[in-house]
């Protein structure tokens, strides 16, 4: 709407022709605006639906880590194998699988499996079980570990609960940083 005292013309909203084409432009750019926004929203609804199981898996596994690292930078906790202090300024942290991924699949998910350790220790210490073991016990105490290491119950997630579990552990996430 043009601010000029001059109008082009009764009840118009525009004072000249330039006025009224520079105004013209703006709406058929806010109109592709709001197109583009809605065909995003389209794409992205629909590449939701095409993406498999694992990488929903993978997604609601990296949100749970990384509220377990911040979980575990704002108690204070040093790394729980080796008892080194833990380096938050980079990217030396991982959320270490007591019983990893990969032997205990069912147990990504357990908040007691999983705890700060060092990339170091983490990674090319190859977990370091029998220190993790004894962290573990110091810090959950022997009952949860032996616990821990009997659950053998078979657990799978579909696509449905994935998504919950992402959203979940991405809402605690952001209350724990607002806290």
């Amino acid at each position: 709407m043009c601010k000029a005292k001059e109008v082009f013309r009764p009840g118009a909203r525009v004072c000249s022709l330039e006025c009224a084409a520079e105004w013209s432009n703006r709406l058929r750019a806010r109109e592709r605006s709001e197109a583009l926004k809605q065909q995003r929203l389209v794409d992205r609804v629909r590449r939701e639906k095409l993406k498999p199981q694992h990488a929903w898996l993978r997604e609601a596994q990296s949100a749970f880590n990384a509220y377990r690292r911040e979980l575990c930078r704002i108690a204070g906790y040093r790394c729980i194998c080796c008892g080194h202090a833990l380096d938050w300024s980079g990217n030396k942290v991982d959320a270490g699988h007591y019983r990893s991924r990969g032997s205990a699949p069912h147990l990504r998910f357990v908040e007691n499996n999983v705890w700060a350790q060092r990339k170091q220790c983490n990674r090319w210490g190859a977990g370091r079980a029998v220190d993790y073991r004894i962290g573990l016990i110091a810090r959950i105490g022997v009952q949860a570990v032996e616990a821990l290491e009997a659950d053998q119950t078979p657990r799978t997630w579909s696509i449905e609960e994935l998504k919950a579990i992402k959203l979940t552990y991405k809402n605690k996430l952001k209350a724990l940083r607002t806290v």
